[in-house]
């Protein structure tokens, strides 16, 4: 998919420590309108951290994220959560209420974000989500009941009913045999072509990243160490960007 350049979310010398541990140190990022970009770095880099901090479920230390056009660090919290209503995460996990049926889980983000004044077809737009990950029918399942592919689907769903113009994936073929990653990838794709979002995906699954970043970037020591298309760093000669391609 082509992107037009417009910048959607730029980080600034992003500087993050838990105690003694510094993670991020001066990290750098640029996300275009209708891109994907994915963060590649091994574990304990802080790839999840940046995410987290971009919507801020962890503050960061230092720096300046800026989420189409608003800086994020000086948001209160009413403004912080219309800011998260365009922003749609996907947790590693998929972090779906296990107490809530899939349609119940939809319907959550709607019935907090979604304007008191304004009538919608919830029902409808459940629906609606379900049919574009492909889970038509599923809406009094269990999340008990659904395979790790299937929950990865139910949480993207969940993000999309609010229509969210940045997507935020923390590994999300992590834990899912190679037929069920590939069928995530796709989807990533097809949500990047359907919604028109620019997504941030976190990720070592070389599959995925090949599959479905416009741009890789190699985290390494808190550091955007290097970024370029999955082919031009594949022909990268560098000792540390190569560890992730040999």
């Amino acid at each position: 998919m082509e992107t037009n350049g417009s910048p959607i979310v730029v980080i600034k010398n992003l500087e993050k420590s838990f105690g003694k541990k510094e993670v991020l140190k001066g990290f750098n990022l640029t996300v275009n309108k209708g891109e994907n970009v994915v963060v590649l770095g091994r574990s304990g880099e802080g790839k999840s951290v940046l995410i987290k901090c971009i919507v801020r479920l962890v503050d960061a230390d230092a720096g300046e994220i800026n989420v189409l056009g608003i800086n994020m660090q000086n948001l209160k919290h009413g403004e912080l959560d219309i800011m998260r209503a365009k922003i749609g995460f996907l947790f590693q996990s998929s972090a779906l209420y296990d107490s809530m049926t899939v349609g119940e889980n939809l319907e959550f983000p709607l019935r907090r974000h979604r304007k008191k004044n304004v009538k919608y077809d919830v029902n409808q737009m459940v629906k609606e989500a379900l049919e574009s990950v492909g889970l038509n029918g599923t809406q009094e399942m269990s999340p008990a009941e659904l395979s790790g592919g299937m929950r990865k689907r139910i949480g993207i769903a969940r993000t999309l009913i609010l229509n969210p113009e940045v997507m935020l994936y923390d590994e999300p073929t992590t834990g899912l045999d190679p037929v069920t990653a590939r069928e995530i990838n796709h989807l990533m794709l097809d949500v990047q072509e359907k919604y028109k979002t620019s997504s941030i995906i976190i990720s070592h699954d070389m599959n995925c990243v090949r599959m479905t970043a416009n741009r890789v970037v190699v985290l390494i020591d808190g550091k955007c160490y290097a970024e370029g298309t999955y082919e031009d760093l594949k022909k990268s000669q560098d000792k540390y960007v190569k560890q992730f391609f040999d």
